[in-house]
């Protein structure tokens, strides 16, 4: 049986002011896969990113993939809602409805349950980024792309995010994460952005 790749790259190279930031790269992207983006500051992994989650259109070639998950610098959270209620809101952006004991048990996995009905503008920013796996966990979507996923998060909270993309791709998920800091995940490989050709340099 044939396995289908969650996401498929050809001759992709991404725009920004009419500049091109690195040379086009090519991948398929399988269940199981994790993937980090390497590459120095202004390369364009975050602009990689954003093109693949369908939210940056200055792109050369093509690629196709399943509905994804992303998760960039900014959560997305609503500082007035609660984590339930941010929660529920962003399921609904994937056409699903989040089960009540369920999500209490996300949040109590990525340890923010005692903030569950509190408004999210009184959670620091490391619950904030907690609170983002807790999402990751409910979400239906097997592409996870990932944006600095490390950052405001202490030594047991990265200890908690390796778990769980690594539980996520042993179960069919797959990754792709820019970050500064490796993430030790068995099987990994790196795409390396090569700006050597891009334009303007």
């Amino acid at each position: 049986m044939t396995v289908q790749p969650l996401l498929d790259v050809n001759a992709l190279s991404c725009e920004r002011g009419g500049r091109r930031l690195f040379s086009p790269i090519s991948l398929s992207v399988l269940p199981g896969d994790y993937v980090e983006l390497v590459g120095a500051n202004g390369s364009g992994k975050s602009t990689l990113l954003r093109t693949l989650a369908g939210l940056h259109s200055q792109f050369a070639g093509e690629y196709r993939s399943k509905d994804a998950l992303y998760q960039g610098h900014r959560l997305g959270l609503d500082g007035l809602l609660t984590p339930l209620e941010n929660l529920a809101w962003l399921a609904g952006l994937e056409d699903h409805t989040l089960d009540h004991d369920i999500t209490l048990n996300a949040l109590d996995r990525a340890g923010v349950l005692t903030k569950a009905y509190s408004p999210c503008s009184a959670m620091s920013a490391g619950q904030q980024r907690r609170l983002a796996m807790a999402r990751w966990l409910l979400s239906s979507r097997k592409l996870w792309l990932l944006d600095e996923p490390l950052t405001a998060l202490d030594a047991s909270a990265q200890d908690l995010l390796r778990d769980v993309i690594a539980e996520h791709c042993a179960t069919g998920g797959a990754v792709i994460c820019a970050t500064h800091h490796a993430i030790a995940i068995d099987g990994k490989s790196e795409l390396r952005l090569d700006t050597s050709t891009a334009e303007g340099r």
